[in-house]
């Protein structure tokens, strides 16, 4: 099963009653949404879940009318156009065209996000004729457009956000071993593992691949009576990075959870590249760490502690981290960090990722991610990236 942080997401945009919650309904078939003929029902963005054949689950973003007025309009409005940012398709409702429209279409321009234009309510009398061409012509008291419409959507989705990339398919084959090692302390959840060492066993089952479970002291105690000649590749946990480097033989290729991941969610390069900059960290810079996910703090969270601790012993530099938690609007002024830092990305899509992340590599600043700077601080980042590099 696939949660809905992981599904591709389809956003509606639009003015107010132009139809996007009708346009819900319609395509689930369902009477989900609430629809109202009162201009600004849907007040924040509503993700519903929904089947497209050939493409699997979605999460279908309802957002309000881009043309909202006053204060609290401006901030739905603001709301409607962030959401851009995580959609993988963006559907464009219109009934006119003008300003609103426009700022839609140049952001997806700018960020190469798919955009399907739909002309809607083209049953109504006073529907304007405009010499515009949408992508497609739509009333919703009509079924037998409904599946024409699945068939567009089909089409201008990018299969990039619905065929995922496997984990370790270029590096583990059929019938190797991939020893995971994986901590048990204060942070890990009550009775349950964490979604990326969840995520990591079910690639390899996929991959037909052999992943031997133990935590760090096993680890030490039976490093040298493996019951296989090497294996192929051990992956940990960021935060027992260094004490199973002292542990796994330098031969065997060591790699953690985080780095794993940030390979599939793209990016991989510019974290490579951000990381070498933690060496030229100053006294007094500000670090940004983003953490996708949200949960209760403890004394061994890595993001809130661990990881800024690592950072300033290993720089000997007075440094200001700050964390901003799931899915919080970032700064206005990114340029204000030396460096900005992303957990592994576990719970939010690839397109997410990246948009938490392009703001702040657009005005320089460098870019890591959890994974990639503890190997740093730990002074094995050049390993822990090596079987990904060759």
């Amino acid at each position: 099963m696939i949660g809905n942080e992981l599904k591709p997401r389809i956003g509606l945009f639009g003015r107010r009653n132009v139809g996007k919650s009708s346009l819900v309904n319609y395509l689930t078939g369902q009477q989900i949404a609430i629809v109202s003929d009162t201009a600004g029902t849907t007040t924040d963005p509503v993700r519903k879940s929904m089947e497209i054949g050939g493409i699997g689950p979605v999460v279908l973003v309802d957002t309000a009318g881009i043309d909202d007025e006053g204060t609290l309009g401006a901030q739905r409005v603001e709301k409607s156009m962030a959401a851009l940012a995580e959609v993988d398709l963006a559907l464009l409702l219109y009934t006119e065209w003008g300003e609103p429209e426009e700022r839609v279409v140049r952001w997806c321009t700018e960020h190469s996000t798919p955009l399907l234009r739909i002309r809607s309510k083209v049953d109504t009398p006073d529907f304007p004729n405009h010499p515009d061409h949408p992508d497609f012509r739509l009333t919703t008291s009509d079924p037998s457009l409904r599946e024409g419409l699945i068939e567009a959507i089909r089409k201008a989705m990018p299969e990039s956000a619905y065929h995922k990339r496997t984990l370790l398919g270029d590096v583990v084959h059929q019938g190797e071993t991939v020893v995971l090692v994986t901590p048990i302390d204060s942070s890990a959840p009550e009775g349950r593992m964490i979604l990326p060492q969840v995520q990591v066993l079910r690639d390899l089952m996929d991959l037909h691949a052999v992943a031997v479970f133990c935590q760090p002291e096993e680890l030490e105690v039976e490093s040298g009576k493996w019951k296989v000649e090497s294996p192929r590749l051990v992956i940990t946990d960021s935060q027992a990075f260094e004490r199973v480097a002292a542990v796994v033989p330098e031969e065997v290729p060591l790699t953690s959870f985080s780095v794993v991941l940030a390979r599939q969610k793209g990016l991989f390069e510019e974290y490579l590249e951000g990381t070498r900059m933690i060496g030229d960290l100053k006294d007094g810079d500000r670090v940004l760490l983003l953490e996708s996910c949200t949960h209760n703090v403890t004394c061994e969270d890595i993001g809130r502690v661990k990881l800024p601790a690592a950072l300033k012993k290993a720089t000997g530099k007075s440094l200001q981290c700050e964390v901003i938690g799931g899915q919080s609007p970032l700064p206005k002024d990114l340029s204000q960090y030396a460096l900005v830092i992303q957990c592994g990305g576990c719970v939010i899509t690839a397109q997410q990722v990246k948009a938490r992340l392009l703001p702040a590599l657009e005005v320089g600043v460098p870019v890591s991610n959890y994974g990639l700077a503890l190997a740093w601080c730990g002074g094995i980042f050049d390993r822990a990236t090596k079987i990904f590099k060759q």
